[in-house]
Parts: structure tokens; sequence; C-alpha cells
């Protein structure tokens, strides 16, 4: 059998199984997602449902989020020039969920309750996608630094 006859013969299948091995590395596996989610997230952009997207360049408030045990709060402070945040009030407790292959949080106020989905969570991007359909962009966010 020559080169170009396995080639031919067996072109198909390897196809196939290279497309499957794409998609399926492609996937973030949503307990390994859950496991970035704590930490300072500074927003960067909301894409909305009609392809237009909203930059932030800045913004003086940041989520911070803790978890333990799937059930979170995600707060939003101040970051202070000393290094430190300052709590502005505002908070929402969360419980998370692995349902069809994706991350939910579920979050429940006295005034609401609903759902968003973690598109991507990683060291250093978090991207949550709302009801709405509106995908919130964060960056990690990285503390006051000045050097003497």
């Amino acid at each position: 059998m020559t080169h170009n006859s396995f080639y031919t013969k067996y072109r198909n299948p390897l196809i196939v199984l290279s497309l499957l091995l794409f998609v399926s590395c492609g996937k973030l596996d949503p307990s390994a997602q859950q496991e970035k989610l704590e930490g300072y997230w500074q927003i960067e952009t909301v894409a909305l449902p009609d392809g237009t997207t909203k930059d932030f360049s800045f913004s003086a408030i940041v989520d911070y989020i803790s978890l333990s045990e799937g059930k979170g709060i995600r707060t939003k402070v101040a970051p202070k020039l000393d290094g430190s945040f300052q709590n502005n009030g505002a908070s929402e407790e969360f419980t998370t969920k692995i349902e069809d292959d994706s991350l939910r949080l579920y979050y429940t106020t006295p005034f609401d309750s609903w759902k968003e989905t973690v598109v991507v969570a990683t060291d250093s991007i978090l991207k949550i996608k709302n009801k709405e359909g509106k995908i919130y962009t964060y960056k990690k966010f990285v503390k006051f630094t000045f050097d003497n």
C-alpha cells in the first residue's frame, strides 16, 4: 500500500477523529471553571445580543467572588490606593450547579431570582452570560502598587 492510497483509504476517519479531538479539547470543564471563580474581577466589556459591544476602559467598582462548597457571594467593592478594598454594601449570594455541561450560577434575593451561565473561567478571564443573552467579560483585577 502506497502512502497515497493509505491516505485516501483512511482520510474520512482521520478527519472525523481530528474534529472530535478538537471539539472535545475546546470545551472547558465546568468543575475546573468553578475553581477559577474566586477572586477580584474587573469588568472589561459587555457583548449585547445584537452584536454591539460596550467597553469599560475604567471602572471604580470590582466584583469580589468568594466560593465555598458550591455556595458563593458576589460583592461589589471599590479598590483603594493602599491595596485594600472598601465594600459598598452590595452583595448577592449564589449557588453553583453543573447543568448541560455548563456551570450555572443561581442567585436569589428578596426581590428576584435568576441564573447566569459561566462561559469561560480561567486564571485571568471570566465570561458570564445572563438570561438576556448579554455576555459580561471580566479580567482578573490587579491591585494598585506604587514603587518608591
